[in-house]
């Protein structure tokens, strides 16, 4: 009997979490940003697998709308990553700034990543609590 008992918990402890894989009906359901340049081929390609996946995502322009220092920070701890992983270090502008330096903090360079948009690496999707660059676009999928 104890153990019907238990089986019964267990039974209603996934039902109530959303499913055995143990996701949430708020994560299935949450809102969805893609940071994107219009210019960007993989921009473009990302968004495109969000819309054939039935996704309709919010789309930062972050060119037109550069993210805050805050934003940044906080669409950074969502994909595990530093400053520094965001950045396009084949852009012109990143030699110019003198930005390979170790010697510049996190804070730092959130600065430069908020002043100067063109340096972030894109296409940058959020859903939830995650977030993932999209290097390549398939990698999108890990999250949606």
């Amino acid at each position: 009997m104890a153990v019907l008992d238990s089986m019964a918990k267990l039974t209603g402890a996934i039902a109530q979490s959303g499913g055995a894989a143990g996701g949430s009906p708020a994560s299935a359901h949450a809102k969805v940003t893609i940071y994107y340049n219009h210019k960007c081929r993989k921009s473009r390609e990302a968004l495109q697998i969000l819309k054939e996946k039935g996704i309709e995502p919010e789309i930062r322009n972050y060119m037109d709308e550069p993210p805050s220092k805050e934003e940044l920070s906080e669409v950074l701890r969502k994909m595990g990553r530093r400053p520094r992983d965001i950045f396009r270090k084949s852009e012109p502008l990143y030699k110019d700034l003198g930005l390979k330096n170790k010697d510049l903090t996190d804070d730092e360079l959130l600065t430069y990543l908020n002043e100067y948009p063109i340096l972030i690496e894109r296409p940058i999707v959020v859903k939830g609590q995650r977030a993932v660059l999209g290097r390549p676009p398939e990698d999108v999928r890990r999250i949606i």
